[in-house]
């Protein structure tokens, strides 16, 4: 109620407001309010609004390009001039020659990767060819993204870099045949359809040069600028497709999630730097211009809020911080866009140090585990009167978090970094052999240290805080009831015990490996990949799972296409030679999508 007395003005909003911070501190709802569908949304929080699996119904056909502008932009924001800049050396100096039975492991291990990812791409082509996803236990399939063949943009630059190029070939003059003018659903997700669709043509026109790949990348970028045909250019976030194509005018979300609006950047940055068209940088400029601006006004500075205020450009309002869920990409993607820009604009890394100095500062846990090691966790704050206080949550969506500290800590030359992310991706090893099927769970919270030095294992006070937590009440012993609830020691509580193919934590594993050189990470690779493999593989594909705290879990119908186009494409890359797709030549988008970073002429 404090927030409707003291800001009368979002009586509208409030609502949602509380509504969001009470599902991020409690209990996991996986069928919460529709804006809570994120990012890495629906992809992020695995809720989809999903069409049968029937064709979906013709609606009418708009060329974006010819769709008036309400609220033109009168001066442009050009891409930045001059000689790209070099940038420091990333990726570990391996050697050229590998040991003969390391290379027979590591090539044994890609080919299983690459066999699984056979399975499935041959499926969803024999039977939900041009749909957006394949279910893999009935074989149907379903329209989540736009009914734009999501799965198909997103896997197609995974199929270039295993190699399967005659696949490549054959499915382009399909892509080729997408209608982005036209969609079934009544809302689109911007932030989806940026990453999936045109990260993904835009990653697959630089592995092969494919000229019509860059085609319908403009008509995509076409498409999503209308989204930022606002009085004050900020993105809507959430779509109506429909009336924009009618030309009727919108404006911003009033409470938008931050990584909505806040991971348009490297997409845009790219598609300007193909065509020469400065439009999508200037678009998503204004944005970062916001970003900055806002970045010491909110009640964490250096952070940004989950919700905020896109219309009014205001982001003080909410009080939950995170580098999860519903922000977690609008973070990855300052280091990241850094290097798309050649180094050439410098207000992207005083956003990524001064962000990580507050994240490292208050985000940061370590948790207390049997084996007493020096690991990290990043959870959940809540401001309340200028007093920050953090929730030990752990989700599977944060693992990205190790990657990204230890690539910004190589792009920027700030080694604590790379030990912080060392540390985090641990963290997320750690979870997922803690877990009974060998696959850590979606959402969790943690024993935590009182601080990051460190504390030792103490079983009694582990027992007493999941007791406390699960309210087992006065009972004459309630620790009995403890084994009831399928905790792994150092496991305070599990909210959400799905496992939906995430890539998050094999992409830190991925990097860590190519970072350190060391072959710890593949070997946990390995088991992760295993033991994903023996749960969820099905006769057509791999399903999601449903409670990963029993030793059998059962299978969801649902492969999302992040599975073929960022899960499957690291687990791959760990096993393949360093020099493919090195971390010195590209960065990945938050879909794992590599774009070339630009460099310095010999």
């Amino acid at each position: 109620m404090a927030l409707i007395k003291r800001y009368g003005v979002y009586l509208a909003i409030a609502a949602f407001f509380i509504y969001t911070l009470y599902s991020l501190s409690f209990p996991y709802q996986p069928e919460g309010n529709p804006i809570q569908n994120d990012n890495k949304d629906n992809h992020k929080n695995g809720n989809k609004d999903k069409e049968s699996s029937k064709s979906p119904p013709a609606s009418k056909s708009y060329n974006w390009a010819k769709v008036p502008i309400n609220y033109p932009v009168e001066s442009m924001v050009t891409l930045p001039t001059g000689a790209p800049a070099p940038l420091p050396k990333i990726q570990h100096a391996f050697k050229e020659n590998e040991d003969a039975t390391a290379k027979n492991i590591r090539e044994t291990r890609r080919e299983e990767v690459k066999k699984a990812f056979e399975i499935c791409w041959k499926n969803y082509r024999q039977k939900a060819w041009m749909r957006d996803e394949l279910s893999p236990i009935s074989g149907g399939s379903v329209d989540t993204f736009g009914g734009w063949a999501a799965t198909l943009i997103d896997a197609l630059d995974t199929l270039w870099i295993m190699g399967f190029r005659e696949e490549f070939a054959s499915a382009i003059k399909d892509v080729e045949s997408i209608n982005f003018g036209s969609t079934p659903m009544a809302m689109i997700n911007v932030f989806e359809t940026n990453i999936r669709h045109l990260g993904g043509l835009l990653a697959a026109y630089e592995l092969s040069g494919e000229q019509r790949l860059l085609k319908k990348a403009k008509e995509v970028g076409e498409m999503l600028y209308r989204a930022f045909d606002t009085p004050n250019h900020m993105p809507k976030t959430r779509w109506d497709f429909q009336k924009a194509g009618a030309g009727e005018k919108q404006t911003a979300d009033q409470a938008a999630l931050v990584a909505e609006i806040g991971s348009l950047s490297m997409e845009f940055t790219r598609l300007s730097q193909h065509t020469n068209d400065p439009k999508w940088y200037d678009a998503i400029t204004r944005v970062t211009k916001v970003l900055e601006k806002e970045q010491d006004k909110t009640k964490l500075p250096g952070m940004w809020p989950i919700v905020v205020n896109a219309d009014k450009s205001d982001f003080t309002l909410d009080n939950s911080f995170s580098l999860g869920a519903m922000a977690d990409s609008t973070y990855e993607y300052l280091s990241k866009t850094y290097a798309l820009l050649g180094g050439l604009e410098p207000s992207y890394k005083k956003m990524y140090e001064k962000s990580m100095a507050t994240a490292i500062k208050h985000t940061l846990f370590r948790p207390m585990t049997p084996d007493n090691a020096d690991m990290l966790m990043a959870g959940f704050v809540r401001v309340d009167d200028s007093v920050p206080t953090l929730a030990p949550r752990m989700e599977h969506l944060v693992c990205f978090a190790g990657g990204m500290l230890a690539l910004g800590g190589k792009i920027f030359e700030i080694p604590e970094h790379v030990t912080i992310g060392r540390k985090l991706t641990d963290t997320c090893v750690w979870a997922y052999k803690a877990s009974p099927a060998g696959i850590m769970p979606e959402v969790s919270h943690l024993l935590a240290c009182a601080n990051t030095t460190g504390c030792a294992w103490d079983e009694k006070v582990w027992k007493d805080s999941v007791a406390a937590k699960a309210d087992l009440g006065t009972d004459k012993d309630p620790l009995q009831n403890i084994a009831n609830l399928r905790l792994p020691e150092g496991f305070t509580s599990i909210e959400d015990r799905r496992y939906i193919l995430r890539p998050e934590a094999i992409e830190s594993v991925f990097v860590m490996y190519r970072i350190t050189g060391e072959q710890q990470w593949q070997a946990a690779a390995w088991d992760m990949f295993t033991a994903i493999q023996q749960h969820t593989a099905t006769d057509l594909g791999n399903a999601a799972l449903l409670d990963v705290s029993a030793e059998n879990p059962p299978k969801q119908d649902s492969m999302e296409s992040f599975w073929m186009g960022e899960t499957l494409k690291y687990f791959y890359l760990i096993f393949s030679e360093p020099n493919v797709i090195s971390l010195d030549d590209y960065v990945f988008n938050t879909e794992a999508h590599p774009f070339k970073i630009p460099k310095p002429k010999a």
